[in-house]
């Protein structure tokens, strides 16, 4: 990972799970992309788990028929986080699943069919506020797919949803409840969001654009 004194180089991060949010322009791969900016380090991963754990309490009046569902890959492990924080403040254990929109995406047709993992739901969703977790929210198709997948393991009395990061550039009339950062972006940009459950590194958000874009700028 570029120091936060240097120049950033072009480097290749492409990886099976490579944390991108949204998609990257055709013609744009991995070597093609350098580091413009630190958005958050752990300190401030962990304080906007806390800030969206006590939102999601208070606007729901405790957490007692709150299920979080986080959509793979890092919206799984954010669930968990999230479960976490909610059990040491408000006493609460919050089942916490696990939804693979795959087989409900919209360009099924276009591409191969990537399964990420198996989804785990442990209690009937019917009557209950279901929390959709997932890392990025960009262009609002994964949500999309994640409502009609729900279809199948109940009928929630409402759904919400809670993004680490709104990059704005929405396709679909979506909106999140919680967000921990909003961030302006250029369509051609990344946001990468990096878990140590996911991704074996220190936790952190990242802005990386192109190199014609990023030439000249450098870490912030």
């Amino acid at each position: 990972m570029p120091r936060r004194d240097a120049q950033p180089e072009p480097v290749s991060t492409a990886a099976p799970g490579d944390p991108v949010g949204g998609r990257r322009p055709s013609g744009v791969g991995a070597t093609d992309m350098v580091l413009r900016t630190r958005v958050l380090d752990a300190d401030g991963l962990r304080r906007a788990h806390t800030r969206i754990a006590h939102e999601i309490v208070e606007h729901n009046r405790g957490a007692t028929d709150v299920v979080l569902v986080g959509l793979y890959t890092r919206g799984v492990a954010i669930a968990r986080r999230l479960a976490a924080a909610i059990a040491a403040f408000e006493g609460v254990e919050v089942p916490t699943g696990a939804l693979d929109v795959a087989f409900f995406r919209d360009d099924i047709a276009l591409r191969p069919v990537q399964p990420a993992g198996p989804t785990e739901v442990p209690v009937d969703l019917t009557g209950r506020v279901v929390v959709l977790v997932d890392d990025v929210l960009f262009t609002g198709r994964t949500v999309r797919a994640a409502l009609d997948a729900l279809t199948e393991l109940g009928r929630p009395r409402a759904v919400q949803l809670a993004v680490l990061v709104d990059r704005g550039h929405r396709e679909l009339p979506i909106r999140a409840d919680y967000v921990g950062k909003n961030l302006p972006t250029a369509e051609a940009e990344d946001v990468r969001v990096r878990l140590r459950e996911t991704d074996d590194t220190d936790d952190g958000i990242e802005l990386w654009a192109p190199v014609a874009a990023g030439a000249g700028g450098g870490a912030t």
